[in-house]
């Protein structure tokens, strides 16, 4: 439980230090180039422009994006690809289940054979 209770708080102060240093790194900067966005340390995302329904959709729902995390929408740290965590979900039970892919069905018409007509394939005795 105090191991639990030490984990959480490290993890806090972890999040309150990158806070602390995006905000710092954007104030270093002259007022004109700030953009409030950027990496601390040039690993840790950090984001504090107002969120855009664009920029939610492509953090949280992005199927065109192949990586699991992204850059968060806004704060500091990185948003989960909900599509592709499905997709990597999807592919890792049909793997443990055994599952087969779906078979695709023909919805198309047969030939007849040369020398049969199209209405009946029997001929009458």
């Amino acid at each position: 439980m105090r191991t639990l209770r030490g984990l959480r708080r490290l993890i806090r102060v972890a999040v309150v230090g990158l806070v602390v240093a995006a905000v710092a790194t954007e104030l270093s900067k002259p007022e004109e180039e700030r953009t409030w966005h950027g990496r601390v340390g040039g690993v840790v995302p950090y984001d504090f422009r107002p969120p855009t329904w664009e920029r939610i959709r492509s953090a949280y729902w992005n199927p065109e994006s192949d990586r699991l995390f992204s850059d968060r929408v806004f704060g500091v740290g990185w948003a989960v690809n909900l599509y592709e965590a499905r997709r990597l979900l999807q592919s890792g039970f049909d793997r443990l289940m055994g599952t087969p892919p779906p078979l695709s069905i023909r919805m198309s018409r047969r030939e007849p054979a040369p020398g049969q007509s199209r209405g009946r394939s029997r001929e009458r005795d």
